[in-house]
């Protein structure tokens, strides 16, 4: 193997057009879902209880994920400019291609009988979701977003009231179109991701602006919803109560605004941390970070392939935490996506879905210049 060959897998991971702290905050985003997945947490974040803040990957770690989606959008349909004409139209199409494909594996993966909820399927809706946003620039996107934290969560509690979801079908439904991440909020997380990629995540006062906003809006959530003394029980006596909580996966309205902040300040924190030789340190998490889909992916089969050896049964979810899995799972997905970054490339599955999105929608031919007259 060539010192060439191995110099291009490096610069992939650590030289521009990479930003490297977007691939540190999924990092934090897919072992936040590993450690809400593989190990027991009881009760909410403490402050000043120590043993309870492992809680804070709860509900979070997905809506990071879901921000990072929209930024991931941004970058792709133009970044701080959105692209227009041809350009634009390709990006837009791909972009619903790998809606398609991120959904059939995301079916793949419910059909494998891991009791997690699955977020591929609703990935793949906010993916569509978003298309029609991506004409738009940093301001309106944020506003967009902000207006979406704010209303949707009384729309939401209807919607998840509907009879709909208990009749013959509707559990199916909701696991396929990923219902415990509803789109109809969500795609509020997502338009304040494409917001920040419009805005520019590179630019070091875009990032103070996210670390500091999204710290405050964080602040401000979780500190109305301690004082105001929202549990489950008045979620469960009326329509306000459902609305005004921040409890995780409730997509109330404190949930929205709170946990949406909470990813805003640690997508700012990671990169300004990649800003400094802190990003040698963290190498192997941005490896993670640089194949999401994989590691998530990864985590899940080899989670029912264990469980039905060891077990007898992939849906033992009980019995699957008691076999303490969480730290040989993130360890060896960490040292895998290492080697692969640095020996192969590209994540499997990133460099699948790709493929398979440019041999479907081909780049537009370039149109040749007018003639002078």
């Amino acid at each position: 193997m060539s010192r060439g060959y191995l110099a291009t897998r490096w610069d992939r991971l650590n030289a521009p057009p990479r930003i490297l702290g977007v691939d540190l905050a999924r990092s934090l985003a897919v072992l936040g879902m590993f450690a809400a997945h593989l190990l027991w947490i009881r009760g909410p974040v403490e402050l000043a209880e120590p043993a309870s803040w492992l809680a804070v990957v709860q509900g979070r770690s997905s809506i990071l994920f879901a921000v990072l989606a929209g930024v991931s959008i941004g970058l792709v349909t133009g970044g701080r400019v959105p692209l227009a004409g041809d350009a634009a139209a390709t990006a837009r199409l791909r972009l619903v291609v790998r809606a398609f494909v991120l959904w059939l594996l995301g079916i793949l993966l419910i059909l494998t009988g891991v009791p997690v909820f699955v977020i591929l399927p609703a990935y793949a809706l906010l993916f569509l979701v978003a298309v029609p946003l991506t004409r738009l620039t940093a301001p309106t996107l944020l506003v967009l977003a902000a207006g979406l934290a704010l209303v949707m969560p009384f729309v939401q509690v209807a919607l998840d009231a509907l009879p709909l979801w208990s009749m013959i079908g509707g559990h199916e439904l909701a696991l396929a179109i990923g219902w415990h991440y509803p789109f109809t909020t969500w795609i509020a997380f997502v338009a304040a991701g494409m917001g920040a990629a419009r805005a520019g995540v590179t630019r070091r006062h875009v990032q103070w602006w996210l670390l500091g906003a999204g710290g405050a809006l964080a602040a401000l959530a979780y500190g109305l919803h301690a004082a105001s003394g929202a549990d489950e029980q008045s979620e469960a006596m009326s329509y306000l109560g459902a609305v005004w909580t921040a409890r995780p996966h409730s997509s109330g309205l404190l949930e929205a605004v709170g946990s949406g902040g909470f990813a805003l300040a640690v997508l700012g924190a990671s990169l300004l941390v990649c800003r400094t030789v802190v990003r040698w340190a963290v190498l192997p998490l941005r490896a993670v970070g640089a194949m999401p889909l994989t590691a998530y992916t990864l985590q899940l089969v080899v989670w029912a392939i264990i469980a039905s050896v060891v077990l007898g049964d992939s849906g033992d979810l009980s019995g699957f935490r008691d076999l303490e899995p969480f730290w040989p799972l993130t360890l060896g997905t960490v040292v895998f996506c290492t080697a692969w970054a640095l020996l192969v490339g590209r994540g499997p599955l990133e460099a699948a879905v790709d493929r398979v999105a440019r041999l479907t929608v081909r780049d537009a031919p370039a149109r040749a210049a007018a003639p002078r007259r």
